[in-house]
């Protein structure tokens, strides 16, 4: 159970006259104004005296009146935010979060009012609508968003666009698992459902900019970026197409409540987007822990030997594999209640338990929201079904379920996620949630939160040749955009030359051996179902394997320490004493650079895994200046461990 340490908030109220208001970092490098402008709310925010986001429109419209137009101010207020936490599952394990709040409250023309607190911290931007009770009405539906995000022209953006409801395999989109575009000018992002959270986005030589949201809860619906219009972007609620038409749009929302947070973190450099932690800061766990949870690396059958190996045999082989490779879990994939059931389940989860290896267990979500017919089906998508298979699974010694095919952000799909989040922590399950939107913030949130796909993942690798020739693209982005704002749950590591059974003829991997170890270490998640074969064992070089073997999943500190997004990026994680750097290069030509490791003393003795004609490891030295040469080719990765 991870608790929290110490909150301090302290508030400092005063009312002013104005109907502009503002609010400064605690270094004074970010300006975030408000303001009341012909009747409608806006807001900017400034990185080091440089427009970050213009003037951009704020507001509600709900059931009970429109926050948008004819609006008056009301009062502000500033105060202070001082805030120490750990939580081993994000990209820190202990973080100090100091921000400025400004809380600015403002009355439509039937006189009720809606307030926005801002927190701005040094590099962040989080704020979100606060609805009070309104005379006798306790409750509304909020129908519409208009937050928007208007950047400066010479903006360009690294987008993904949201899919279209009801298509793709099963009718189960939209699931997060579209292609990226990459340094296009804002103007061309017209995709019709507009792009999901979060979005990077260069300013030239203003900075960057990362938006997104987090805090979203079975109290409200996800959102996304609409297109491109007018010169802005604003928050868009689900289409009405998800979950097969079924369910508001909106938010259902009992007064007194609050929104999701929207976040904005910014920087000239990159470093402040790779290392945020603001989906985390602003939000606090729903409930305790029922167990402490072990996190960990696992082996998975069904990536590259498909729903053939869905049989007792290959997975004892698959705990055999976990088991050499020293890896805590396997992930026992869907059709297992088919062909393998229940009575020889057990058997088998002994079995994997007397070789130190615990078990996951694959379930499908769907109830009516899509096609998905892969089994077990109806376990997981209403409470009652969901407790009598949940106590199974718990008599049974099972350690967590990757549940799949959920399909759209409508409050309805986000309560059916809090659902079976909470039961299984009842029944001391952690979960995995695979076809799904991305979290906001579902680390710190719920406590046995494992992590989510939401991302092009490896399984595309199997399935689709043009994943595979950007498979070095996507790995250099994602450390910027999907993996800064959440745990992404990637299932990666391949070392089949060929990803198929045979591993002799078909689909090619056209990635070396080290980029696959690098993706160990940039991808993260706190616990990694690795794409192994047993073959491996056999065809794969015994220093890798042992790299494999105790590389940790959990970080103490992620460091960012050069990179361009589709270009390339080499960043550091740190697990108790030991510093791990990784790096990709997704260019055409090989990458040479040179490196400063400030965060490794000088002198000390680096273990270098090499790429390229030179594979292998290599004992270097850190010279005085911490600086290293690193030579990555086309598709290749390097590893550095301290």
């Amino acid at each position: 159970m991870k608790k929290l340490i110490f909150i301090c908030l302290l508030i400092v109220s005063s009312s002013v006259s104005s109907q502009n208001a503002e609010v400064l970092s605690p270094d004074g490098k970010v300006k975030l104004k408000v303001s009341i402008e012909n009747g409608k709310p806006i807001y900017s925010v400034m990185y080091n005296d440089k427009t970050i986001v213009e003037n951009s429109p704020l507001g509600l419209v709900t059931n009970e009146g429109s926050f948008v137009d004819n609006m008056s101010f009301v009062e502000s207020s500033n105060g202070k935010v001082d805030k120490h936490y750990v939580q081993e599952k994000i990209k820190q394990s202990s973080v100090n979060y100091e921000a400025n709040s400004l809380t600015f409250t403002m009355a439509n023309a039937d006189k009720k009012q809606l307030s926005v607190l801002f927190q701005v911290s040094n590099n962040d931007v989080a704020f979100r609508y606060e609805l009070p009770v309104w005379g006798e009405t306790m409750s509304c539906v909020v129908e519409k968003e208009v937050t928007g995000f208007r950047f400066p022209s010479q903006t360009t953006s690294f987008l993904s666009n949201m899919m279209k409801p009801m298509t793709g395999f099963a009718r189960t989109a939209p699931s997060y698992e579209s292609g990226y575009t990459s340094d296009s000018p804002i103007e061309t992002n017209t995709a019709e459902y507009g792009y999901v959270f979060p979005g990077l986005f260069h300013i030239g030589d203003n900075g960057w900019a990362l938006v997104s949201e987090t805090g979203v809860s079975s109290l409200y619906c996800g959102s996304h970026l609409s297109k491109y219009n007018d010169g802005v972007y604003t928050v868009d609620y689900p289409d009405q197409d998800n979950n097969n038409g079924f369910g508001s749009t909106g938010a259902q929302v009992g007064l007194p409540g609050i929104t999701p947070w929207r976040t904005i973190s910014v920087g000239e450099t990159l470093k402040p987007i790779v290392e945020t932690t603001i989906p985390f800061d602003v939000v606090e766990p729903l409930y305790n822990a029922s167990q402490d949870f072990k996190y960990g690396r696992g082996s998975w059958s069904w990536l590259v030997w498909q729903d053939n190996s869905m049989n007792y045999e290959d997975q004892v082989k698959y705990i055999d594999l976990a088991a050499a490779m020293n890896l805590e879990y396997i992930l026992i994939d869907a059709w297992w209640d088919k062909n393998i059931g229940y009575d020889k389940m057990e058997e088998l989860i002994q079995y994997a338990k007397s070789k130190g290896v615990g078990v996951f267990l694959w379930y499908n979500s769907n109830g009516s929201a899509n096609d998905a017919f892969m089994t077990p089906l109806n376990k997981m998508n209403t409470s009652i079904a969901r407790k009598k298979e949940m106590k199974w699974l718990k008599d049974a010694g099972v350690k967590g379920v990757k549940v799949d095919f959920f399909g759209g952000d409508k409050q309805e799909t986000m309560r059916l996620y809090e659902d079976i989040l909470s039961d299984a922590n009842d029944y001391g399950l952690m979960v995995i949630f695979h076809g799904a939107t991305i979290p906001r913030g579902w680390e710190r949130m719920y406590p046995n939160f494992v992590g989510s796909e939401a991302v092009l993942a490896s399984e595309m690798l199997i399935f689709s040749q043009d994943v595979r020739n950007k498979e070095s693209f996507y790995a250099s982005l994602h450390p910027f955009i999907r993996n800064s704002v959440a745990s992404m749950e990637f299932g990666g590591v391949l070392l089949n030359n060929f990803l198929n059974k045979g591993n002799t003829k078909g689909q090619e991997r056209l990635t070396s051996n080290t980029f696959q170890l690098a993706t160990s270490v940039l991808f993260q998640n706190p616990i990694q179902m690795f794409g192994l074969t047993p073959n491996n064992l056999e065809d794969t070089p015994k220093y890798q394997l042992d790299f494999l073997r105790y590389v940790p999943t959990t970080w103490d500190e992620t460091v960012f320490i050069d990179g361009y997004p589709g270009k390339y990026v080499v960043l550091a994680r740190r697990h108790g004493n030991t510093w791990y750097v990784a790096g990709v290069n997704a260019q055409k030509e090989p990458l040479n650079m040179k490196v400063k490791l400030p965060m490794i003393p000088a002198g000390e003795y680096l273990q270098l895994y090499k790429d390229g004609d030179s594979q292998g490891i290599e004992t270097v030295k850190l010279k005085k200046n911490q600086e290293i040469t690193l030579e990555i080719p086309s598709n290749g990765g390097v590893v550095i461990v301290n």
